[in-house]
């Protein structure tokens, strides 16, 4: 199944591109999706947290993924 990607901030420096499409098995979760991009980022792992949003909301590592779903990337924010 297709996931579109969106990176924020530093995620977006790590991957490269704002809009991402990640080809998935069918079934997936959050957690999958997650070890799919660390693999294919390493620098992601580095990042102290990660939150990721399905269609957006807040989503845990296991809410399954649906084809189209879109997920955003959202790394920790700092703000003075």
């Amino acid at each position: 199944m297709k996931i579109s990607l969106l990176s924020f901030g530093i995620a977006k420096d790590i991957t490269g591109q704002r809009f991402l499409d990640v080809e998935l098995p069918s079934p997936a979760t959050v957690g999958d999706l997650r070890s799919v991009l660390v693999k294919q980022f390493p620098r992601l792992s580095e990042l102290a947290s990660v939150r990721l949003a399905v269609n957006s909301e807040y989503a845990d590592e296991s809410v399954f993924l649906s084809e189209n779903d879109e997920v955003a990337l959202i790394p920790p924010v700092s703000g003075g």
